[in-house]
């Protein structure tokens, strides 16, 4: 699932990083492409970063170490030096040119955001469009949104196998709409959407997504079959069926797994892999999250497997 965006690649050349890092893309808001990506380097190459190409886009950076008297740059000048701590956010505008001089170990998630993106958002909304971001160079965030979308988005980077797409697409519009909200001043886009699915749509959608249990399907492609935008059907999904797509899907693999293991002579692995789980492991974590027992436990108790049983 993750793969090297032209992100990626920007972010070895400012990072002077040996190689690509791999992101995890999704490109739910008007085609374009939005990445996150994990950046570590415990022995870095010291100097002045490198430059992004300028472009009206912006980086939220999430830092995973503290990085103390940090000297920034910005549009060619040192601005000042600051301590970075651990679990602070900053922003950065990319016409701004913002670098800084690596000379220690550095831990960090980087999300690129484009303008393009966040006139999407809000133009599925329905919304005025957000103006300049808080990007004040040096201004840590003690942001707790992006810290729980971040460690979500990690443990992702490190199981790509066990990362669907619809998770992606979720978390990162999530991310854009808390950005667009918290620096950039947007009203809540919640608002506008106050009613579910019709009946028929959330038959459809459901079988949707239960046609492809793997999860390769995209939150766009699913509604656009609705012509509706990304944000309008995640919401509306939710309050029709209680969860987000990704977790309904979710709960899906777990019922079909259940219908499986009544199935004489099917392995855990066999079952795992035919339920669309990314393998034997993967099964077992997932399944022990949602119903509190292991496959192997429950099989061995020889539970009965109500179809719609969470």
């Amino acid at each position: 699932m993750t793969q090297a965006s032209a992100f990626g690649r920007s972010l070895r050349q400012f990072l002077h990083l040996r190689d690509a890092p791999p992101s995890l893309i999704t490109r739910s808001l008007r085609g374009v492409e939005l990445a996150v990506t994990e950046t570590r380097d415990d022995n870095p190459v010291p100097g002045i970063s490198g430059s992004f190409a300028p472009e009206d886009a912006f980086v939220v950076s999430l830092k995973l170490h503290d990085y103390p008297d940090c000297e920034l740059w910005e549009n060619g000048k040192c601005v000042m030096k600051a301590d970075v701590p651990a679990g602070a956010t900053y922003l950065y505008d990319l016409k701004r040119d913002p670098r800084y001089v690596i000379d220690k170990p550095f831990h960090s998630l980087f999300f690129y955001l484009p303008r393009s993106a966040l006139d999407g958002l809000t133009e599925q909304s329905g919304v005025p469009r957000v103006g300049q971001l808080a990007c004040e160079i040096g201004v840590g965030h003690d942001d707790a949104v992006i810290r729980h979308i971040g460690a979500s988005l990690q443990e992702g980077l490190r199981r790509p196998d066990e990362t669907n797409q619809l998770f992606i697409d979720h978390m990162m519009l999530a991310l854009t709409a808390h950005v667009a909200q918290a620096y950039g001043g947007l009203q809540s886009v919640t608002e506008s959407i106050r009613g579910g699915l019709a009946p028929w749509q959330v038959k459809r959608a459901c079988e949707r997504l239960e046609s492809d249990l793997r999860g390769k399907l995209s939150l766009a492609k699913i509604a656009a079959e609705f012509d509706l935008s990304v944000s309008h059907f995640s919401r509306a999904f939710r309050v029709s069926t209680g969860l987000p797509p990704h977790q309904w899907l979710l709960r899906q693999r777990v019922n079909t797994a259940k219908q499986l293991m009544g199935v004489r002579g099917l392995s855990l692995s066999e079952v795992a892999i035919s339920a669309g789980f990314a393998n034997q492991s993967h099964f077992t974590r997932v399944f022990s999250s949602v119903v509190g027992t292991s496959p192997g436990m429950w099989r061995r108790e020889g539970r009965d497997a109500p179809e719609n049983e969470t």
